[in-house]
């Protein structure tokens, strides 16, 4: 039995909404049990192991370790091309056999926890995403942040300011990975507290 791996982008995998003319917080389901929920409805033998669940407020996405490819790859140029070549051969067998199966989860999935669902797969360093969500988000910046913005529109780091604030996201994420788990947790704690509410002291009947 495999137990999946869930990564939340906020406590509990609910979000807070825009407030006008969209959904509010209450509005969404929480998606605590999304791994689980997936660990007993995914078939058998599509992964080696349990797969990885990521959510946040609009996304739940899937990523599943493939069996490795079999053959001898020598360590030159050429085998490393092969190989290349071979994993992206066997991700796209995955993606095109499991299609149908895949959109039916998809759907379960999205009526049960009001979130579109995207898949991946991996296999070894090699992860391929397959339809994702590109969701907009509006923010208001100072000029001190729009000139670090543009500086890396200059520079041709990024072709714009909203794919420049998506590499200063991304490079956050991938340096401050222990730091963020330790806020989440903290966030998760805040909710529980919140929803036990105060206890103790004096009780009058």
């Amino acid at each position: 039995m495999m137990s999946g791996r869930m990564h939340r982008g906020w406590p509990g995998g609910r979000g807070r909404g825009p407030g006008r003319g969209g959904w509010q917080q209450a509005d969404l389901p929480g998606a605590e049990d999304a791994a689980a929920w997936l660990q007993g409805r995914l078939p058998d033998g599509w992964f080696t192991g349990a797969p990885e669940v990521t959510v946040d407020r609009e996304e739940i996405l899937i990523v599943g370790e493939l069996p490795p490819v079999e053959g001898e790859f020598p360590d030159t140029e050429a085998g490393r091309a092969d190989r290349a070549a071979a994993v992206a051969g066997r991700i796209s067998r995955f993606r095109e056999t499991t299609r149908e199966e895949r959109i039916e989860i998809a759907r379960q999935a999205e009526h049960r926890y009001q979130r579109k669902v995207a898949w991946g797969a991996r296999i070894g360093d090699t992860v391929e995403l397959f339809t994702v969500a590109s969701v907009p988000v509006m923010t208001r910046l100072r000029q001190p942040e729009r000139i670090v913005l543009d500086t890396l529109v200059d520079s041709g780091v990024a072709r714009s300011r909203s794919d420049a604030l998506a590499w200063a996201v991304k490079l956050v994420g991938q340096h401050a990975d222990e730091w963020l788990a330790e806020l989440r947790e903290a966030m998760a704690r805040v909710d529980e507290l919140r929803a036990k509410g105060p206890t103790g002291g004096d009780k009058t009947a």
